[in-house]
């Protein structure tokens, strides 16, 4: 479910869509075929990997392109479009085909992780949302898949919706936090629209609401007596919060048999009062309160809190994930790799810059990934021409990403093909997973990465090489552009 707008989304696009548009259709391009790759150059945070996200969101906005005649009227008033073309966005539809990657994929720099396959408007006019919906939640989901990871198994959610940037950026930052590896959000809505769990506990106005600490942690746990957590960091985290939280865990919960209950921390060195609170706890009986901490954390805080021995069960965090704020942008890019011409052939196309790093991998290709089956590890990608079919059962050399001349064997390996078809003549083709499904799925597939590229910090370089055919076509096509 996609969170409702009270405007056209088919409007948010870059007027130079419109104008191209326009030019398209005034040249007779408008039914040319062509082909468009999303991918990113270099990996967040300096990572190892980045995990896709926001596919579905794509697709709920392809379902749902028009033009209505409000926005005809605002294209008119700008007194630049034919009548023509804005006949055609009177009636307009995509009828195009969109591969992509599955949610929850690990992703490496360069390679196509949306394709579409469409007339020249059409392809064109979408660029601008399936760069922002894919852009905004891989960012999220690849950060909240680091900050999971450097909690080793202990549980991290989501408390960043006061400091998302805007709307969409609190809930579907949720969403992608979720598929990222996060076991809830404090947003109440994403839980609504999107079955993130939402759960909270208090702020510190309760227990300021309250004559005393202890009354206010008394009537919590009496409201909320199955599982309630306190925050005991108001006034007096050692003297004062903890042993009101034992009072009232003894006074409450205890004469009823329950056992579960928490206690969260927001300020103050965490290692330190974390690991006096475990043992005030265990002395009074409490093994199984749980302790959880917030307050500007991240993957690095976590890190460096469980090498100093925190006693912490439970991780919130906030504006650090939802903002993904060490690196706020993904820098996902939207580039054409070919087009067809009348007799339908296709025709690759490539982008050449000075900076070798925006050239661009031509053709309609295939994505393959390839699974040790000795390990069942990822062993390297694989990029083709789309009419390429790999067999598993030959050896393969590929080279080195960062040094053209150094080769590696692959052998004893599974392929498997990253992108499956989303959208086929511009009709749905693809049952959308659940969420829980797509959570499941990234867990499973990061699994399968060797810890050296997990690293945070100079991780090994992963393998994404070209096939021969299509080395041989972009190098002659390099050949053929550059000046001489």
């Amino acid at each position: 479910m996609d969170v409702k707008q009270p405007w056209n989304m088919s409007m948010l696009c870059d007027f130079y869509e419109l104008t191209m548009g326009n030019g398209y259709f005034q040249h007779n391009y408008q039914n040319r075929m062509t082909y468009f790759d999303v991918f990113y150059r270099s990996i967040p945070d300096g990572g190892g990997f980045a995990i896709a996200a926001g596919l579905e969101q794509v697709v709920e906005y392809i379902q749902n392109l028009h033009f209505g005649p409000e926005d005809i009227d605002y294209l008119r008033g700008r007194r630049i479009f034919s009548e023509d073309f804005l006949e055609y966005l009177a009636n307009f539809r995509f009828t195009g085909d969109i591969f992509a990657v599955p949610e929850g994929t690990p992703i490496f720099p360069r390679e196509p992780i949306l394709t579409v396959r469409a007339p020249a408007i059409q392809a064109q006019l979408v660029e601008t949302y399936i760069l922002l919906a894919l852009n905004h939640q891989s960012l999220i989901a690849t950060k909240a898949n680091r900050v999971v990871r450097a909690a080793q198994g202990r549980t991290v959610l989501e408390f960043g919706s006061r400091r998302a940037q805007g709307v969409d950026g609190a809930i579907l930052g949720a969403r992608a936090a979720y598929i990222g590896g996060c076991a809830g959000t404090a947003c109440t809505i994403s839980d609504q629209l999107f079955g993130v769990p939402a759960g909270g506990t208090m702020a510190h106005s309760w227990v300021q609401m309250f004559d005393t600490q202890y009354e206010a942690f008394k009537a919590y746990c009496e409201i909320y007596p199955d599982n309630p957590t306190l925050l005991v960091d108001t006034y007096n985290t050692l003297k004062k919060g903890i042993p009101d939280a034992i009072r009232a865990f003894n006074e409450v919960l205890r004469p009823r048999g329950l056992t579960k209950c928490g206690i969260r921390l927001d300020s103050g060195d965490m290692a330190f009062l974390t690991k006096q609170a475990r043992k005030m706890l265990d002395e009074a009986g409490w093994e199984s309160c749980k302790i959880s901490v917030s307050n500007s954390l991240d993957e690095y805080i976590i890190q460096d809190l469980l090498l100093q021995g925190a006693e912490i069960d439970m991780f919130g965090v906030g504006e650090r994930l939802i903002t993904a704020k060490s690196e706020p942008v993904f820098g996902g890019v939207y580039k054409l790799t070919a087009v067809e011409n009348e007799q339908g052939e296709i025709i690759p196309k490539i982008k050449i810059s000075e900076n070798v790093g925006k050239i661009t991998n031509p053709h309609f290709k295939k994505l393959y990934r390839f699974y040790g089956n000795d390990t069942g590890k990822a062993i390297a990608d694989y990029l083709c021409v789309h009419d390429e079919v790999v067999d598993d059962s030959q050896d393969l050399t590929i080279f080195d990403p960062e040094a053209t001349w150094k080769r590696k064997k692959v052998y004893n390996f599974t392929a498997r093909e990253l992108q499956v078809p989303i959208f086929k003549d511009g009709k749905l083709v693809y049952d959308l997973p659940s969420l829980q499904e797509i959570q499941a799925y990234c867990k499973k597939e990061v699994d399968c990465l060797w810890d050296e590229i997990k690293r945070f910090e100079n991780p090994q370089t992963y393998y994404v090489d070209l096939s021969q055919k299509l080395w041989d076509i972009k190098h002659q096509l390099l050949r053929e552009n550059s000046e001489v």
